[in-house]
């Protein structure tokens, strides 16, 4: 695909002291969306549907689900790339997004058939990431790199407010799964608003109208999709550690209540409880890892050293209910989890602006790219996690293929050579 031509915006966050702010209100509608549904409403629902076969069909599920919204964010940020308009590039792309998710939001908790699950969260997902896809352009769009590290925290605190409050809300009000999927909807829907708002500035609309867009070609749109390795070496080293960290993580993530039941052999009701006091926990300390690792990848002007320090703090996370599989183990799991991912989010999502091919002339596009790393993670994590808890060796293997994949993760990142 052609880089679009147009006038170079000024990387700066001054187009108003809201935006930041705006950025993480979606944030956090977006991660109390997908951690409500994927951590504790998706396992009740299809729990109480079928719960002699619930680890296989909430693999099918959260499996096929990633699998279709795979491209989403790299073929909604294209697109969006390439729109002009009064609302500028990014919003029309969101306000959609955000009007489909919530629709089917508010029949999902309706819903007894495991196959209709499963069609009905296709959409969502893919709704959701066409809200992500373009607000997660607007940091390389309007923030300069100096600044992105303490941007990034700013939305990682959005997000993981967002996750924690998802979570709590979610186990308390499992049992009412309709009403639990309707406060979502009108989350999201929320959230863009307040975006719409607060996050635009005219001088983005204005360059919006001003720019030219190449000819459409279905050729090199597709073309566009792919990003040579050995002319962008650093985003092809950046991409695969982004992948194996996000695996390592959601071996585990999307399977934590049946851990909590089956491993920790605890009741549905206790674990629901048990979930949410944990997730806060996670929030606590991601919130204290954000803030210091953004401040201080930027301080420093350092990103690699700060994404090795969360692959080692996941790593001691993962090996903690390995080693102790009681709820202690996963008092420690929690709260380490979080000082690796808060890490992860403020210095990793630097990273990754750094590395966008174009100097980000492309950014919705190259980073929907990069975003494949996640959504292939979390299309193969759940196969994987339930092949290997029906093993003969069971959850500890599923820790121990966590710890491997995050090890991983971190040597990946050594040879990219455009970033300190």
């Amino acid at each position: 695909m052609p880089t679009l031509s147009h006038p170079r915006p000024r990387r700066t966050a001054s187009g108003g002291r809201a935006l930041l702010p705006s950025l993480s209100v979606v944030a956090l509608v977006l991660a109390a969306n997908f951690a409500a549904i994927i951590a504790v409403l998706l396992p009740n629902q299809i729990a109480h549907i079928d719960p002699a076969n619930k680890v296989q069909n909430l693999a099918i599920v959260t499996s096929v689900s990633f699998g279709f919204t795979l491209f989403a964010q790299p073929l909604v940020g294209a697109l969006s790339d390439r729109t002009r308009g009064t609302l500028g590039r990014r919003l029309p792309w969101m306000a959609a997004g955000a009007v489909v998710a919530a629709a089917f939001l508010f029949a999902l908790g309706g819903i007894g058939s495991v196959p209709w699950v499963c069609v009905f969260w296709v959409v969502i997902q893919f709704a959701l990431n066409a809200v992500d896809g373009p607000v997660s352009a607007v940091v390389p769009d309007r923030i300069p790199r100096s600044r992105r590290g303490t941007a990034s925290a700013i939305i990682g605190i959005g997000m993981m407010a967002g996750a924690a409050l998802g979570t709590v809300g979610a186990a308390e009000f499992a049992h009412q799964l309709p009403l639990a999927y309707t406060a979502l909807g009108i989350a999201v829907i929320a959230g863009v608003a307040v975006f719409a708002v607060f996050g635009r500035e005219p001088a983005e609309i204005a360059l919006a109208r001003q720019a030219s867009v190449p000819p459409f070609s279905w050729r090199g749109f597709l073309r566009g999709f792919w990003v040579d390795p050995r002319l962008h070496p650093d985003f092809t080293w950046a991409f695969a550690a982004r992948f194996l960290f996000i695996l390592g993580y959601n071996l585990v993530y999307s399977f934590q209540l049946f851990v909590l039941t089956d491993y920790i052999e605890m009741s549905l009701d206790d674990a629901n409880r048990l979930l949410g006091l944990l997730t806060v926990l996670t929030f606590i300390t991601t919130l204290l890892a954000v803030v210091v690792a953004g401040w201080w990848s930027d301080r420093s002007g350092r990103r690699k050293i700060f994404v090795g320090a969360a692959s080692a703090f996941l790593v001691i996370a993962l090996a903690a209910p390995l080693l102790v599989p009681t709820v202690g183990g996963m008092v420690v799991f929690a709260a380490v989890k979080g000082l690796g991912f808060g890490i992860f989010l403020s210095s990793a999502a630097a990273l990754f602006t750094e590395v966008l091919p174009h100097d980000g002339g492309s950014a919705a596009k190259d980073l929907g790219i990069f975003n494949v790393a996640t959504n292939l993670a979390q299309v193969l994590a759940p196969a994987i996690a339930a092949a290997i808890i029906g093993s003969t060796v069971g959850y500890p293997a599923l820790f121990g293929t966590g710890i491997v994949a995050v090890i991983a993760a971190a040597l990946l990142i050594l040879p990219i050579r455009g970033v300190r």
